[in-house]
C-alpha cells in the first residue's frame, strides 16, 4: 500500500502590514501547537520584484490532513484575520508533492 502523498498549499497574498501578519501567524501557531494533522512545514517567501507580495508554502502529510485543517474553526478564523491584513484577497494553490529532493 502506498503512503499518502504529501500535500502543499501555496498562499499568494499582498500586504503592507507584514509584521502584523507575522504576529498573527505566531499567535495562531502557539494556539494550535499540539493539534494533530496540522502543517508540518511553512516557508514564507517575499517577492523581490513586486513589493508587498508574499508566497507562503505550507506542507501537510496528506491532502486529507490539509482539508481537515482547513475545516477547523481556528483555521477559518486565522484566514479571516489574515485576509483583513491583505491589500487584495489571498489566492490559494493546492498541490500534490510529486518529488522532493534534499540538496547539499
Amino acid at each position: 500500500m502506498d503512503a499518502p502523498t504529501k500535500f502543499v498549499q501555496i498562499v499568494d497574498f499582498e500586504t503592507d502590514r507584514i509584521e502584523e501578519m507575522r504576529k498573527l501567524a505566531e499567535e495562531t501557531d502557539q494556539r494550535l501547537a499540539d493539534r494533530p494533522g496540522g502543517p508540518t512545514h511553512r516557508l514564507v517567501l517575499k517577492d523581490r520584484n513586486q513589493p508587498g507580495r508574499y508566497l507562503v508554502v505550507i506542507e501537510f502529510n496528506s491532502h486529507e490532513e490539509a482539508m481537515a485543517n482547513s475545516d477547523d474553526p481556528e483555521t477559518t478564523r486565522f484566514a479571516q484575520q489574515m485576509a483583513a491584513l491583505c491589500t487584495r484577497p489571498p489566492s490559494f494553490i493546492d498541490c500534490d508533492v510529486e518529488e522532493m529532493t534534499e540538496l547539499k
